[in-house]
């Protein structure tokens, strides 16, 4: 038997008489009594929470919250969502808005200006559905420029070009508005005479080429000692990862596959990394990732600390033109600016790995850009002589790694080109 009550049955104790007759003997019946206690009805509503709880932004840059619309007692109207309380020249968005059926998320979006004052502020979140609202309080600190830390690196690596070569008409992403946004060097090489690739590469890793100079893989160029950039980064509890594009991400991608050339992959050249040349690696595997998870993890804000970038061969100006390497930058490095882990604390070094005799110079000059809220930028440069030991040498100086790798030892580093550093 179901007993079915509405909302309207009223609050109580209801005697309820079961009766059961035989349909085989005449007169044989039998009853029984039992209680039914009908509660009263609970109203149907929601809650709102958040996470995080609080944040922190540079000014001028985004920051975000997600909020979550929780029913209880059957409700499920939308959720139309508001916030008040935001510091002068901020403003906020929700995605989506409402929240349908009044349950789900929603992406809380703040934009601050470079004259957002620096100071607390609390906002106030406001869901409205079903005839009731709803609040939530969500404490926001907005910091002056340069007032974080560095905490992200991103290095893309670009190829076999002469600064003279990146001209206005050949690359106008770079020139027209990278370099109006950030600061360069006009003076930065490749080490005296190293070449051709994989060296440079390794430089930037090790701060020494360990006396080879040519391409070869891994299988022949490989190197046992620990004393290298990422090992350092491991050691300290500081997360790395290297992006490439044209990798599966299924192996330790040893030798070169599409477009993607491994002697622009420092990283699996170090036996510790590869677990002495196994292309069943998990460390390394987990390590060297295809390129395409990047925005993913720009999107998730789970990037690592320091982030190696190779685009591939023709992306990255080799094989392909330097407007072909332009056009890539444009996309991509805009996506990189745009992410959370840049906007706050994040900086992004441009470099090429080395000069070319033929444009006039096989050691350079060679580009260097440095693009982040502490950079000096507004289109800032420098004559100062940089080598890429210049720039291992930032990058350990940031992570405040020790001791510094080779030529990283006797370089220049790169803080003339920050307002801020480290």
């Amino acid at each position: 038997m179901t007993i079915a009550t509405t909302s309207s049955t009223p609050a109580g104790i209801y005697p309820i008489t079961l009766t059961g007759s035989s349909v085989t003997t005449v007169n044989l019946t039998h009853s029984a009594s039992v209680n039914l206690t009908v509660n009263a009805a609970g109203s149907s509503a929601f809650s709102l929470s958040a996470s995080p709880v609080q944040e922190t932004v540079t000014a001028g840059a985004s920051t975000q919250y997600s909020i979550t619309v929780t029913p209880s007692n059957g409700f499920n109207q939308a959720v139309t969502l508001s916030v008040s309380g935001l510091p002068t020249a901020a403003t906020a968005s929700f995605t989506p808005d409402p929240v349908s059926g009044g349950t789900g998320s929603s992406t809380l979006l703040v934009n601050t200006a470079s004259t957002t004052p620096v100071g607390n502020s609390t906002l106030t979140v406001s869901g409205s559905g079903g005839g009731q609202t709803q609040m939530l309080s969500l404490p926001l600190t907005v910091t002056a420029t340069g007032g974080q830390p560095i905490k992200t690196v991103f290095l893309i690596l670009m190829e076999n070009h002469n600064w003279s070569t990146i001209t206005p008409s050949a690359a106008p992403y770079i020139n027209n508005t990278l370099l109006a946004v950030g600061s360069h060097a006009e003076q930065y090489f490749n080490a005296p005479g190293i070449h051709p690739s994989l060296p440079n590469y390794l430089w930037l890793e090790a701060g020494t080429n360990f006396g080879i100079s040519d391409d070869n893989a891994p299988s022949s160029n490989h190197q046992g000692t620990t004393s290298h950039l990422v090992t350092l980064l491991k050691n300290a509890n500081i997360t790395w990862k290297s992006y490439d594009e044209d990798i599966s991400g299924t192996s330790c991608p040893l030798t070169n596959v599409s477009k993607y050339a491994v002697k622009h992959n420092p990283f699996v050249y170090f036996d510790d990394v590869t677990n002495a040349l196994s292309t069943t690696s998990a460390y390394c595997i987990a390590h060297v990732r295809p390129y395409t998870e990047l925005a993913t993890d720009l999107n998730n804000n789970t990037v690592a600390s320091y982030n190696f970038i190779t685009p591939n061969l023709c992306n990255d100006m080799h094989d392909c033109s330097v407007t072909m390497g332009d056009t890539w930058l444009a996309t991509n490095v805009a996506m990189i600016m745009n992410s959370t882990a840049y906007q706050q604390g994040g900086v992004i070094f441009i470099t090429w790995d080395e000069g070319e005799s033929s444009q006039g110079g096989a050691d350079g000059p060679i580009g260097l850009i440095v693009l982040s809220p502490k950079a000096k930028g507004a289109g800032y440069k420098n004559t100062i002589h940089y080598t890429h030991g210049s720039t291992l040498r930032t990058i350990e100086e940031i992570f405040h790694l020790t001791p510094l790798l080779g030529d990283a030892a006797n370089a220049t580093d790169l803080s003339d080109l920050f307002a801020s550093f480290p």
